[in-house]
């Protein structure tokens, strides 16, 4: 008895560990686009589309990549985040997000290192601007 005892949870532990069994479909994440608009000097609005998100966590980190690079591109080490807004419809995850750029670390918490966060993109495979 003891011996089917542990057969069976050593079938239940790996059934546990094996993601073809867990029933979850692989990340597979299509990056849209990116629409850019500045606002007004160093106020930057990014709009990001993606499908295959797996939460509002894929496509927030998606407008930070484009926010990132964007900061890169103008000649500015930092940014910080604003505020964003995410919207999912029929699989397609859009967020609406607002950063301001600037060459010095800004104030506040939620603050971005552009060169690092836009290397991290690129290892995670997020597109950027």
């Amino acid at each position: 008895m003891k011996q089917g005892a542990f057969i069976f949870c050593a079938v239940a532990l790996a059934a546990c560990t094996d993601p073809q069994s867990g029933g979850e479909e692989p990340f597979a994440p299509d990056y849209k686009g990116v629409e850019t608009r500045l606002l007004d000097g160093d106020l930057v609005n990014f709009r990001v589309e993606m499908g295959g998100a797996r939460s509002n966590e894929d496509v927030i980190k998606y407008a930070e990549c484009a926010a990132a690079q964007y900061a890169l591109i103008r000649g500015y080490g930092f940014a910080r985040h604003v505020r964003t807004q995410v919207d999912e419809s029929a699989g397609i995850w859009r967020a609406d997000a607002v950063y301001t750029i600037s060459p010095a670390l800004p104030r506040g918490l939620r603050t971005i290192d552009a060169e690092v966060t836009v290397a991290d993109c690129e290892v995670t495979g997020i597109p950027t601007v």
